[in-house]
């Protein structure tokens, strides 16, 4: 999960840290940011990992010796969307709403060199934690703006941007604002030709939010898929889903392929199993948009 809220306008910095970063030998790391209580805490298995939590929700993977490894199962999925975008290699223009500890701004960097990425990322606190903690390799091309997701979309210039994705979170929840038709066309607006929109959300039981967000974007792109643990569409527990919307058609069966060869083996829903899942959910506006719902108590433990 990556966290933002409503605010103006702020500030814009280009990431160019040079190697080095917070060792294992340090130990963890508490401060207080914008956004909550943020903690770094070392990963048990990778000696150079670390997991960023805010106010005890896990938020961020990174590894500082290998940025192509994404620990998190809502993160591999997004992974393989952008590997999915384009040849492998070739740069792309990436818009990030929602930043965290920049993991997926990180995998572009390594995988596609000499991409142009710029994150949306409201918590200026923590970006300079992770900045001075989790620095970024020198020569990557990614630019952070102290700003609200929506604003700085609001912003974009009109088909500039090859992927869009949203990892909004304030709290543990996605805030509605950044879940409306509206928000949706602002995206689709943003988007070059052939480009996507990707969204990490979170929802449980009878997944309501989640049903509404597949209607929300319906409404706006003539192609959608959804990708989540079984368990997790089921209703059975609490847990993140990827969805992904275009005006071109997306690859549903490498992206399927990938997605059951995780270690968390995850399915894509699409096209009529997709409109069966949604089952006359209505799409969200301004109006009538309500954030994500509350984890459950212990979800994160």
């Amino acid at each position: 999960m990556a966290r933002s809220s409503r605010a103006a306008r702020g500030s814009e910095t280009e990431t160019t840290t040079g190697p080095g970063g917070r060792t294992h030998a340090q130990g963890p790391l508490t401060r207080p940011v914008g956004s909550g209580l943020a903690e770094l805490r070392p990963d048990r298995d990778r000696p150079a990992a670390w997991t960023l939590l805010i106010d005890g929700a896990p938020q961020s993977l990174v590894d500082l010796a290998d940025p192509t490894h994404l620990g998190f199962e809502y993160q591999r999925r997004l992974g393989h969307l952008i590997d999915l975008a384009a040849p492998p290699g070739r740069p792309l223009t990436v818009l990030h709403l929602g930043g965290g500890a920049l993991t997926l701004a990180r995998y572009v960097a390594a995988t596609r060199p000499r991409s142009r990425q710029q994150v949306a990322e409201i918590d200026t606190a923590l970006t300079e934690l992770v900045r001075a903690e989790l620095p970024l390799e020198r020569g990557w091309q990614i630019k952070v703006r102290g700003a609200d997701a929506r604003s700085v979309l609001e912003r974009t210039p009109e088909g500039s941007v090859d992927v869009v994705i949203t990892d909004v979170f304030s709290g543990a929840r996605t805030p509605a604002h950044c879940t409306s038709v509206e928000f949706a066309a602002l995206a689709a607006r943003a988007l070059a030709p052939g480009g996507w929109y990707t969204a990490n959300i979170a929802d449980g039981a009878a997944l309501p939010f989640a049903r509404s967000q597949v209607a929300t974007l319906a409404a706006v792109f003539p192609e959608l898929c959804l990708t989540a643990d079984p368990a997790v569409l089921r209703g059975k527990r609490f847990g993140n889903l990827i969805l992904a919307a275009a005006h071109t058609p997306l690859p549903i069966a490498e992206l399927s392929r990938r997605v059951a060869s995780d270690p968390a083996h995850g399915r894509v829903e699409h096209g009529r199993s997709l409109a069966d899942f949604t089952a006359g959910a209505t799409p969200a506006t301004d109006a009538t948009a309500a954030p994500s719902p509350v984890p459950p108590p212990g979800v994160f433990r």
